[in-house]
Protein backbone atom coordinates (compact mmCIF):
# COMPACT_ATOMS: atom_id res chain seq x y z
CA UNK A 1 0.00 0.00 0.00
CA UNK A 2 1.52 3.28 -1.08
CA UNK A 3 1.26 6.58 0.83
CA UNK A 4 -1.74 7.83 -1.14
CA UNK A 5 -3.71 4.62 -0.52
CA UNK A 6 -2.80 4.66 3.18
CA UNK A 7 -3.91 8.28 3.50
CA UNK A 8 -7.22 7.45 1.83
CA UNK A 9 -7.83 4.48 4.16
CA UNK A 10 -6.99 6.54 7.26
CA UNK A 11 -9.24 9.38 6.11
CA UNK A 12 -12.07 6.89 5.62
CA UNK A 13 -11.41 5.48 9.10
CA UNK A 14 -11.53 8.97 10.61
CA UNK A 15 -14.83 9.60 8.88
CA UNK A 16 -16.26 6.32 10.20
CA UNK A 17 -15.18 7.22 13.74
CA UNK A 18 -16.78 10.65 13.44
CA UNK A 19 -20.03 9.08 12.21
CA UNK A 20 -20.04 6.59 15.11
CA UNK A 21 -19.38 9.36 17.61
CA UNK A 22 -22.21 11.42 16.12
CA UNK A 23 -24.60 8.49 16.54
CA UNK A 24 -23.50 7.95 20.15
CA UNK A 25 -24.00 11.64 20.91
CA UNK A 26 -27.49 11.47 19.43
CA UNK A 27 -28.29 8.40 21.54
CA UNK A 28 -26.97 10.13 24.68
CA UNK A 29 -29.07 13.22 23.91
CA UNK A 30 -32.20 11.12 23.42
CA UNK A 31 -31.54 9.25 26.67
CA UNK A 32 -31.06 12.50 28.56
CA UNK A 33 -34.33 13.81 27.14
CA UNK A 34 -36.06 10.68 28.46
CA UNK A 35 -34.50 11.34 31.86
CA UNK A 36 -35.73 14.94 31.81
CA UNK A 37 -39.28 13.81 31.07
CA UNK A 38 -39.12 11.24 33.88
CA UNK A 39 -37.90 13.84 36.39
CA UNK A 40 -40.56 16.26 35.20
CA UNK A 41 -43.19 13.55 35.79
CA UNK A 42 -41.80 13.09 39.30
CA UNK A 43 -42.06 16.83 39.93
CA UNK A 44 -45.67 16.77 38.71
CA UNK A 45 -46.40 13.89 41.08
CA UNK A 46 -45.00 15.90 44.00
CA UNK A 47 -47.08 18.91 42.93
CA UNK A 48 -50.22 16.76 42.95
CA UNK A 49 -49.39 15.56 46.46
CA UNK A 50 -48.75 19.14 47.58
CA UNK A 51 -52.14 20.23 46.25
CA UNK A 52 -53.83 17.82 48.67
CA UNK A 53 -52.14 19.38 51.70
CA UNK A 54 -54.51 21.93 53.29
CA UNK A 55 -51.77 23.70 55.29
CA UNK A 56 -50.68 27.10 54.07
CA UNK A 57 -47.20 26.71 55.61
CA UNK A 58 -44.62 26.47 52.83
CA UNK A 59 -42.42 24.01 54.73
CA UNK A 60 -45.24 21.50 55.17
CA UNK A 61 -46.28 21.84 51.54
CA UNK A 62 -42.68 21.27 50.49
CA UNK A 63 -42.48 17.87 52.20
CA UNK A 64 -43.83 15.73 49.31
CA UNK A 65 -41.17 17.17 46.97
CA UNK A 66 -38.41 16.60 49.52
CA UNK A 67 -39.55 13.05 50.21
CA UNK A 68 -39.73 12.16 46.52
CA UNK A 69 -36.35 13.79 45.82
CA UNK A 70 -34.83 11.66 48.58
CA UNK A 71 -36.47 8.53 47.11
CA UNK A 72 -35.13 9.20 43.62
CA UNK A 73 -31.74 10.45 44.82
CA UNK A 74 -30.92 7.42 46.91
CA UNK A 75 -32.06 5.13 44.09
CA UNK A 76 -29.18 6.46 41.94
CA UNK A 77 -26.80 7.55 44.76
CA UNK A 78 -27.35 11.29 44.29
CA UNK A 79 -27.76 13.82 47.10
CA UNK A 80 -31.46 14.60 47.61
CA UNK A 81 -30.88 18.36 47.39
CA UNK A 82 -29.17 17.85 44.03
CA UNK A 83 -31.99 15.58 42.87
CA UNK A 84 -34.59 18.17 43.86
CA UNK A 85 -32.71 20.75 41.80
CA UNK A 86 -32.64 18.35 38.82
CA UNK A 87 -36.39 17.79 39.15
CA UNK A 88 -37.03 21.53 39.14
CA UNK A 89 -34.83 22.07 36.08
CA UNK A 90 -36.59 19.22 34.27
CA UNK A 91 -39.96 20.78 35.09
CA UNK A 92 -38.87 24.17 33.78
CA UNK A 93 -37.47 22.68 30.58
CA UNK A 94 -40.48 20.54 29.74
CA UNK A 95 -42.96 23.31 30.50
CA UNK A 96 -41.12 26.46 29.38
CA UNK A 97 -38.73 25.09 26.73
CA UNK A 98 -40.59 22.10 25.31
CA UNK A 99 -39.22 22.66 21.78
CA UNK A 100 -35.68 22.51 23.16
CA UNK A 101 -36.36 19.16 24.83
CA UNK A 102 -37.77 17.83 21.56
CA UNK A 103 -34.61 18.94 19.72
CA UNK A 104 -32.51 17.21 22.35
CA UNK A 105 -34.58 14.05 21.98
CA UNK A 106 -33.96 14.11 18.22
CA UNK A 107 -30.21 14.45 18.80
CA UNK A 108 -29.95 17.85 17.09
CA UNK A 109 -28.41 19.49 20.17
CA UNK A 110 -26.53 18.33 23.27
CA UNK A 111 -27.01 18.64 27.02
CA UNK A 112 -24.61 21.61 26.98
CA UNK A 113 -26.86 23.47 24.55
CA UNK A 114 -29.89 22.75 26.72
CA UNK A 115 -28.16 24.03 29.84
CA UNK A 116 -27.15 27.24 28.06
CA UNK A 117 -30.71 27.86 26.88
CA UNK A 118 -32.17 27.23 30.34
CA UNK A 119 -29.58 29.33 32.18
CA UNK A 120 -29.92 32.33 29.89
CA UNK A 121 -33.61 32.16 29.05
CA UNK A 122 -34.99 31.03 32.38
CA UNK A 123 -35.26 34.62 33.60
CA UNK A 124 -37.67 35.56 30.79
CA UNK A 125 -41.10 35.30 32.43
CA UNK A 126 -43.23 36.55 29.56
CA UNK A 127 -44.27 33.44 27.53
CA UNK A 128 -44.29 35.10 24.08
CA UNK A 129 -40.85 36.66 24.59
CA UNK A 130 -39.51 33.37 25.93
CA UNK A 131 -40.83 31.49 22.87
CA UNK A 132 -39.14 34.00 20.53
CA UNK A 133 -35.90 33.62 22.48
CA UNK A 134 -36.08 29.81 22.29
CA UNK A 135 -36.78 29.83 18.56
CA UNK A 136 -33.85 32.14 17.77
CA UNK A 137 -31.32 30.43 20.02
CA UNK A 138 -32.33 26.91 19.07
CA UNK A 139 -31.87 27.64 15.37
CA UNK A 140 -28.36 28.91 16.15
CA UNK A 141 -27.56 26.08 18.59
CA UNK A 142 -28.10 23.40 15.93
CA UNK A 143 -25.20 24.84 13.92
CA UNK A 144 -22.49 25.40 16.54
CA UNK A 145 -21.00 24.49 19.93
CA UNK A 146 -22.56 24.85 23.37
CA UNK A 147 -20.04 27.56 24.36
CA UNK A 148 -20.94 29.76 21.38
CA UNK A 149 -24.62 29.04 21.98
CA UNK A 150 -24.33 30.34 25.55
CA UNK A 151 -22.79 33.62 24.39
CA UNK A 152 -25.50 34.03 21.74
CA UNK A 153 -28.25 33.05 24.18
CA UNK A 154 -27.08 35.63 26.69
CA UNK A 155 -27.22 38.29 23.98
CA UNK A 156 -30.70 37.22 22.86
CA UNK A 157 -31.96 37.14 26.44
CA UNK A 158 -30.89 40.76 26.93
CA UNK A 159 -32.66 41.76 23.71
CA UNK A 160 -35.92 39.88 24.24
CA UNK A 161 -36.39 40.11 27.98
CA UNK A 162 -39.18 42.64 28.65
CA UNK A 163 -37.53 43.53 31.97
CA UNK A 164 -34.82 46.17 31.95
CA UNK A 165 -31.31 45.40 33.18
CA UNK A 166 -32.05 47.36 36.35
CA UNK A 167 -35.21 45.36 37.02
CA UNK A 168 -33.38 42.06 36.41
CA UNK A 169 -30.52 43.15 38.66
CA UNK A 170 -32.91 44.11 41.45
CA UNK A 171 -34.37 40.61 41.29
CA UNK A 172 -31.18 38.55 41.16
CA UNK A 173 -29.35 40.64 43.77
CA UNK A 174 -31.69 39.06 46.31
CA UNK A 175 -29.81 35.80 45.77
CA UNK A 176 -26.42 37.12 46.92
CA UNK A 177 -24.67 34.68 49.23
CA UNK A 178 -21.36 33.19 50.31
CA UNK A 179 -20.37 29.53 50.38
CA UNK A 180 -17.36 27.22 50.49
CA UNK A 181 -16.32 24.54 48.00
CA UNK A 182 -13.78 22.11 49.47
CA UNK A 183 -10.87 21.13 47.23
CA UNK A 184 -7.93 18.74 47.60
CA UNK A 185 -4.70 19.13 49.62
CA UNK A 186 -6.27 21.08 52.49
CA UNK A 187 -7.55 23.91 50.31
CA UNK A 188 -11.04 25.35 49.88
CA UNK A 189 -12.61 27.83 47.48
CA UNK A 190 -14.50 30.72 49.09
CA UNK A 191 -17.31 31.74 46.72
CA UNK A 192 -19.01 35.11 47.10
CA UNK A 193 -21.97 35.93 44.85
CA UNK A 194 -22.61 39.67 44.91
CA UNK A 195 -23.18 42.60 42.53
CA UNK A 196 -20.52 43.06 39.86
CA UNK A 197 -19.49 46.53 41.03
CA UNK A 198 -18.81 45.27 44.54
CA UNK A 199 -16.92 42.21 43.31
CA UNK A 200 -14.62 44.25 41.07
CA UNK A 201 -14.28 46.88 43.79
CA UNK A 202 -13.06 44.23 46.25
CA UNK A 203 -10.52 42.89 43.74
CA UNK A 204 -9.37 46.42 42.86
CA UNK A 205 -8.89 47.42 46.50
CA UNK A 206 -7.00 44.20 47.28
CA UNK A 207 -4.84 44.76 44.19
CA UNK A 208 -4.00 48.33 45.23
CA UNK A 209 -3.10 47.18 48.73
CA UNK A 210 -1.00 44.32 47.36
CA UNK A 211 0.90 46.66 45.04
CA UNK A 212 1.54 49.04 47.96
CA UNK A 213 2.99 46.17 49.98
CA UNK A 214 5.25 45.23 47.05
CA UNK A 215 6.40 48.87 46.74
CA UNK A 216 7.19 49.02 50.45
CA UNK A 217 9.08 45.75 50.14
CA UNK A 218 11.02 47.03 47.12
CA UNK A 219 11.95 50.16 49.07
CA UNK A 220 13.19 48.04 51.99
CA UNK A 221 15.26 45.91 49.62
CA UNK A 222 16.81 49.04 48.09
CA UNK A 223 17.56 50.47 51.54
CA UNK A 224 19.24 47.27 52.71
CA UNK A 225 21.23 46.98 49.48
CA UNK A 226 22.40 50.60 49.78
CA UNK A 227 23.34 50.05 53.42
CA UNK A 228 25.45 47.03 52.56
CA UNK A 229 27.17 48.89 49.69
CA UNK A 230 27.98 51.79 52.06
CA UNK A 231 29.33 49.37 54.66
CA UNK A 232 31.49 47.64 52.06
CA UNK A 233 32.84 51.01 50.93
CA UNK A 234 33.68 51.95 54.53
CA UNK A 235 35.61 48.72 54.88
CA UNK A 236 37.74 49.80 51.91
CA UNK A 237 38.64 53.11 53.55
CA UNK A 238 35.74 55.34 52.52
CA UNK A 239 34.33 57.87 55.02
CA UNK A 240 32.03 56.42 57.68
CA UNK A 241 28.28 56.67 57.14
CA UNK A 242 25.48 55.79 59.50
CA UNK A 243 23.13 52.92 58.64
CA UNK A 244 19.86 51.82 60.11
CA UNK A 245 20.39 48.12 59.38
CA UNK A 246 23.47 46.25 60.46
CA UNK A 247 25.08 44.28 57.61
CA UNK A 248 24.63 40.96 59.41
CA UNK A 249 21.09 41.61 60.57
CA UNK A 250 18.54 39.19 59.08
CA UNK A 251 15.86 41.15 57.21
CA UNK A 252 12.51 39.67 56.18
CA UNK A 253 11.46 40.29 52.59
CA UNK A 254 8.05 39.61 51.10
CA UNK A 255 8.47 36.88 48.50
CA UNK A 256 4.73 36.50 47.84
CA UNK A 257 3.21 37.13 44.43
CA UNK A 258 0.49 39.73 43.89
CA UNK A 259 -2.12 36.95 43.75
CA UNK A 260 -0.90 35.48 47.04
CA UNK A 261 -0.86 38.87 48.76
CA UNK A 262 -4.38 39.67 47.55
CA UNK A 263 -5.68 36.36 48.86
CA UNK A 264 -3.98 36.93 52.24
CA UNK A 265 -5.28 40.51 52.47
CA UNK A 266 -8.89 39.52 51.82
CA UNK A 267 -8.63 36.73 54.41
CA UNK A 268 -7.14 39.14 56.97
CA UNK A 269 -9.80 41.78 56.31
CA UNK A 270 -12.61 39.25 56.72
CA UNK A 271 -11.13 37.67 59.83
CA UNK A 272 -9.73 40.69 61.68
CA UNK A 273 -10.97 43.82 59.92
CA UNK A 274 -7.43 44.99 59.14
CA UNK A 275 -4.85 43.83 56.59
CA UNK A 276 -1.54 42.37 57.74
CA UNK A 277 1.66 43.19 55.89
CA UNK A 278 3.90 40.55 57.52
CA UNK A 279 2.24 37.15 56.92
CA UNK A 280 4.45 35.16 59.31
CA UNK A 281 2.12 33.40 61.74
CA UNK A 282 3.90 34.30 64.97
CA UNK A 283 4.11 38.04 64.23
CA UNK A 284 0.82 38.64 62.48
CA UNK A 285 -2.40 39.31 64.39
CA UNK A 286 -4.39 38.13 61.36
CA UNK A 287 -4.22 35.02 59.22
CA UNK A 288 -4.49 31.76 61.14
CA UNK A 289 -4.00 33.63 64.40
CA UNK A 290 -7.52 35.06 64.02
CA UNK A 291 -9.13 31.62 63.73
CA UNK A 292 -10.58 29.88 66.77
CA UNK A 293 -11.37 26.18 66.70
CA UNK A 294 -15.15 26.46 66.89
CA UNK A 295 -15.59 23.60 64.40
CA UNK A 296 -14.86 19.93 64.87
CA UNK A 297 -11.28 19.08 63.97
CA UNK A 298 -10.37 15.39 64.01
CA UNK A 299 -6.62 15.04 64.61
CA UNK A 300 -4.61 11.84 65.15
CA UNK A 301 -2.59 12.15 68.36
CA UNK A 302 0.59 11.38 66.41
CA UNK A 303 -0.07 14.45 64.26
CA UNK A 304 -0.56 16.66 67.34
CA UNK A 305 2.74 15.49 68.80
CA UNK A 306 4.58 15.78 65.50
CA UNK A 307 5.48 12.09 65.37
CA UNK A 308 3.82 11.69 61.97
CA UNK A 309 2.99 14.14 59.19
CA UNK A 310 -0.56 12.90 58.57
CA UNK A 311 -3.23 15.53 58.20
CA UNK A 312 -6.42 16.22 60.13
CA UNK A 313 -10.05 16.48 59.07
CA UNK A 314 -12.50 19.40 59.37
CA UNK A 315 -16.07 18.34 60.23
CA UNK A 316 -15.45 15.02 58.51
CA UNK A 317 -15.64 16.64 55.06
CA UNK A 318 -12.39 18.48 54.28
CA UNK A 319 -8.70 17.72 54.93
CA UNK A 320 -6.55 20.09 56.99
CA UNK A 321 -2.77 20.22 56.76
CA UNK A 322 -0.79 19.11 59.89
CA UNK A 323 0.66 22.56 60.70
CA UNK A 324 -2.80 24.17 60.66
CA UNK A 325 -4.22 21.31 62.74
CA UNK A 326 -1.55 21.71 65.42
CA UNK A 327 -2.02 25.51 65.51
CA UNK A 328 -5.80 25.20 65.89
CA UNK A 329 -5.30 22.53 68.54
CA UNK A 330 -3.05 24.90 70.49
CA UNK A 331 -5.71 27.62 70.40
CA UNK A 332 -8.56 25.30 71.47
CA UNK A 333 -9.56 25.65 75.15
CA UNK A 334 -9.76 21.87 75.65
CA UNK A 335 -10.07 18.48 74.06
CA UNK A 336 -12.23 15.41 74.52
CA UNK A 337 -10.55 12.04 74.55
CA UNK A 338 -12.55 9.56 72.50
CA UNK A 339 -12.27 5.84 73.25
CA UNK A 340 -12.63 3.59 70.25
CA UNK A 341 -12.65 -0.13 69.58
CA UNK A 342 -9.02 -1.06 68.74
CA UNK A 343 -10.14 -3.40 65.95
CA UNK A 344 -13.12 -1.73 64.29
CA UNK A 345 -12.31 1.88 65.23
CA UNK A 346 -15.92 2.35 66.39
CA UNK A 347 -16.37 5.14 68.95
CA UNK A 348 -17.32 3.59 72.32
CA UNK A 349 -17.34 6.41 74.88
CA UNK A 350 -16.21 9.94 75.75
CA UNK A 351 -14.64 10.32 79.20
CA UNK A 352 -16.48 13.34 80.60
CA UNK A 353 -18.63 13.43 83.74
CA UNK A 354 -21.64 15.61 82.89
CA UNK A 355 -24.16 13.28 81.12
CA UNK A 356 -25.90 15.60 78.67
CA UNK A 357 -22.71 17.33 77.56
CA UNK A 358 -20.93 14.00 77.26
CA UNK A 359 -23.72 12.62 75.10
CA UNK A 360 -23.46 15.61 72.79
CA UNK A 361 -19.69 15.24 72.55
CA UNK A 362 -20.12 11.54 71.87
CA UNK A 363 -22.51 12.24 69.01
CA UNK A 364 -20.27 14.88 67.45
CA UNK A 365 -17.38 12.41 67.61
CA UNK A 366 -19.37 9.53 66.16
CA UNK A 367 -21.35 11.54 63.61
CA UNK A 368 -19.09 14.06 61.82
CA UNK A 369 -22.03 15.05 59.63
CA UNK A 370 -25.77 14.54 59.16
CA UNK A 371 -26.69 10.85 59.22
CA UNK A 372 -29.12 10.87 56.31
CA UNK A 373 -27.51 8.84 53.49
CA UNK A 374 -25.43 11.09 51.26
CA UNK A 375 -25.76 14.27 53.36
CA UNK A 376 -22.54 16.08 54.32
CA UNK A 377 -23.95 18.84 56.56
CA UNK A 378 -21.40 19.22 59.41
CA UNK A 379 -22.51 17.89 62.81
CA UNK A 380 -22.05 21.30 64.44
CA UNK A 381 -24.90 22.56 62.23
CA UNK A 382 -27.17 19.58 62.98
CA UNK A 383 -29.75 18.69 65.62
CA UNK A 384 -29.24 15.91 68.19
CA UNK A 385 -32.29 13.95 67.11
CA UNK A 386 -34.03 11.11 68.99
CA UNK A 387 -34.30 8.25 66.51
CA UNK A 388 -37.35 6.96 68.38
CA UNK A 389 -39.25 10.13 69.26
CA UNK A 390 -38.81 11.28 72.85
CA UNK A 391 -42.48 12.25 72.98
CA UNK A 392 -43.31 8.61 72.25
CA UNK A 393 -41.05 7.15 74.91
CA UNK A 394 -37.69 7.23 73.16
CA UNK A 395 -34.85 7.47 75.71
CA UNK A 396 -32.22 10.20 75.69
CA UNK A 397 -29.44 7.73 75.11
CA UNK A 398 -26.62 7.69 72.56
CA UNK A 399 -28.13 4.47 71.20
CA UNK A 400 -31.25 6.49 70.35
CA UNK A 401 -29.59 9.74 69.23
CA UNK A 402 -28.11 10.82 65.91
CA UNK A 403 -27.09 14.06 64.23
CA UNK A 404 -29.58 15.23 61.59
CA UNK A 405 -29.57 18.51 59.71
CA UNK A 406 -32.72 20.63 59.74
CA UNK A 407 -33.76 19.42 56.30
CA UNK A 408 -33.57 15.71 57.11
CA UNK A 409 -34.80 16.14 60.69
CA UNK A 410 -37.93 17.70 59.22
CA UNK A 411 -38.10 15.03 56.51
CA UNK A 412 -38.13 12.32 59.19
CA UNK A 413 -41.03 13.87 61.09
CA UNK A 414 -43.13 15.35 58.27
CA UNK A 415 -43.05 12.61 55.63
CA UNK A 416 -43.34 8.83 55.41
CA UNK A 417 -39.57 8.36 55.63
CA UNK A 418 -38.76 6.28 58.75
CA UNK A 419 -35.54 5.41 60.56
CA UNK A 420 -34.40 3.00 63.25
CA UNK A 421 -31.03 2.75 64.94
CA UNK A 422 -29.17 -0.56 64.82
CA UNK A 423 -26.27 -1.63 67.08
CA UNK A 424 -23.09 0.37 66.59
CA UNK A 425 -24.88 3.57 65.61
CA UNK A 426 -25.96 2.34 62.17
CA UNK A 427 -29.17 3.99 60.94
CA UNK A 428 -31.59 2.09 58.75
CA UNK A 429 -33.71 4.49 56.73
CA UNK A 430 -36.81 3.26 54.88
CA UNK A 431 -38.25 5.29 52.02
CA UNK A 432 -41.99 5.78 51.47
CA UNK A 433 -41.70 3.17 48.70
CA UNK A 434 -40.33 0.65 51.23
CA UNK A 435 -36.69 0.63 50.10
CA UNK A 436 -34.13 0.36 52.94
CA UNK A 437 -30.89 2.41 53.05
CA UNK A 438 -28.15 1.94 55.66
CA UNK A 439 -25.95 4.77 56.94
CA UNK A 440 -23.02 3.62 59.07
CA UNK A 441 -20.88 5.93 61.22
CA UNK A 442 -17.28 6.19 60.01
CA UNK A 443 -14.79 3.87 61.66
CA UNK A 444 -11.99 5.97 63.08
CA UNK A 445 -9.87 6.79 66.11
CA UNK A 446 -10.09 10.53 66.81
CA UNK A 447 -9.50 13.40 69.20
CA UNK A 448 -12.09 16.19 69.15
CA UNK A 449 -11.93 19.68 70.71
CA UNK A 450 -13.72 20.21 74.02
CA UNK A 451 -15.02 23.31 75.78
CA UNK A 452 -13.14 23.41 79.07
CA UNK A 453 -9.82 24.98 79.90
CA UNK A 454 -8.37 22.03 81.78
CA UNK A 455 -6.81 19.14 79.92
CA UNK A 456 -9.18 16.16 80.04
CA UNK A 457 -6.33 13.66 80.37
Amino acid sequence: MDDAERDEVEAQRAGDLAAQLRRIHAEEAALHARKLRLLADAFALAEAQQARIPSARSKERDMPLRALAAELGLAVKVNDRTMQSHMWDAHRLTTSFAVTVTALEAGRISRGHVTAILDCGGAIDEPAARAEFERAVLEYAETTTAARTRAYARQQADIRNPLTLQERHDLVVQGRRIWVTDLDDGMSLLNHLLPTALAHGIVDRATRQAKLIKRVDASRRHQVRTTHETTDAAALGAPDSSCETAPDEEVWFDERTIDQIRADLVADLLLTGAPVIDPTLDAAPGGLGAIRATVQITVPVTTLTGVTSGGAELDGIAPVDPATARRLAGDAPGWDRVMADPVTGMVLAVDRYQPSAAQQRYLKARDPHCRFPGCRRPARLCDDDHTHDHARGGPTDVRNLACLCKRHHTLKHATDWTVRQLPGGTLEWTSPAGRPYLDRPPQRVVFVPGDDTAAPF
